[in-house]
């Protein structure tokens, strides 16, 4: 009864804040059982939906889609009056998330739905948006932008990236075995996963003008932008790679996307101390702070031991976290994350 409860505690403060998680996976499910119907012929699914991107067969090669959103990043962004770094994150999120997958991403559009188009705002977002289309070395072919006052409050800002691969270099985490290290790569900070907590508990005590650390204040932490590691391709192309993973919304559970096997944390990378304030303004415990947030740990390498000296030098802020045990989970200071 009392680990019952315990639970519940973990999982209050992100629910209390506007999303629920387990509500969430519940409601993916719910969808995703409807989505049976087919493409028959060239460019066919392959694979299930599920992954951190879906795939399309082309012959040799294969292509890829995702899809993500810079969420409630965007009421921050509105806070500071700073829109310039959050096109960033909606690359980020989206080119990640083929990275993890070894597919290079060479196409985006972009998504704005805005109750009242601005066009300062505008211009700022396109900032952030070329630059990280620089830094992942894509395209920007076009985009949407709709006006929908009455449905939408603010701005929302998404987007999809198209990548592509040989299908002989795709990494599915299929070839993860027991054994195998787990190479963790350090976050720039919050990214664009769990705003809705870290923002409620800086509104509550703190301020978003309020001095951080050094030169920032809370506002500017939380706006620092998602890193896109695209360093990977190299990584892949380098040394045997059987799986990766883009720790984002549900924080270490992401690993267990990849495989039936089980990811033993035992040498975390010291999580920024914005975490840890948050934690302790906060009064959340640690199993809900790593299945929110990426805790300091953005991207991951799963490689055999062979590979692990290649990894670690190529990749900047990279270090052994863990290793993969036989037991399916995810596994943090002695306890499962759920």
């Amino acid at each position: 009864m009392a680990e019952a409860s315990a639970r519940a505690k973990a999982k209050s403060a992100y629910a209390a804040a506007g999303v629920d998680i387990d509500l969430e996976a519940t409601a993916i499910r719910a969808l995703i059982k409807n989505l049976t119907y087919r493409r028959k012929g060239k460019g066919k699914m392959m694979g299930k939906v599920g992954h951190f991107a879906g795939l399309l067969d082309f012959g040799d090669m294969a292509m890829a889609l995702t899809t993500d959103g810079v969420g409630t990043k965007m009421l921050v962004a509105d806070q500071l009056q700073d829109w310039t770094t959050v096109g960033i994150d909606c690359i980020a999120m989206n080119v990640n998330d083929l990275y993890v997958m070894n597919m290079e991403p060479v196409a985006f559009v972009d998504y704005i739905a805005t109750d009242k188009l601005s066009v300062e705002k505008m211009a700022q977002i396109g900032i952030g948006l070329n630059e990280g289309a620089r830094q992942a070395n894509i395209d920007i072919v076009g985009g949407e932008t709709a006006s929908l006052r009455g449905l939408v409050n603010g701005l929302d800002l998404a987007g999809t990236c198209m990548g592509m691969q040989k299908k002989d270099k795709i990494i599915t985490g299929d070839a993860i075995r027991p054994g195998d290290v787990i190479i963790g790569v350090a976050s720039t900070g919050v990214h664009s996963n769990g705003l809705s907590l870290a923002r409620r508990v800086v509104e509550k005590y703190a301020g978003y003008d309020e001095k951080f650390k050094g030169k920032k204040t809370f506002g500017q932490e939380l706006l620092t932008p998602t890193r896109i590691y695209h360093e990977s391709l190299k990584v892949a192309a380098s040394c045997k790679v059987n799986g990766m993973c883009h720790v984002t919304g549900g924080g270490l559970l992401n690993f267990t996307r990849l495989s039936k096997y089980g990811f033993l944390f035992d040498s975390p990378i010291k999580p920024p101390e914005i975490f840890t304030w948050i934690q302790k303004a906060g009064d959340i415990t640690p199993m809900e702070m790593y299945r929110t947030f990426n805790m300091g740990m953005g991207y991951a390498y799963v490689v055999p031991k062979a590979s692990v000296a290649k990894v670690l030098k190529m990749v900047k802020g990279s270090q052994v976290v863990g290793n993969v045990v036989k037991e399916p989970g995810a596994w943090f200071g002695g306890m499962e994350i759920t």
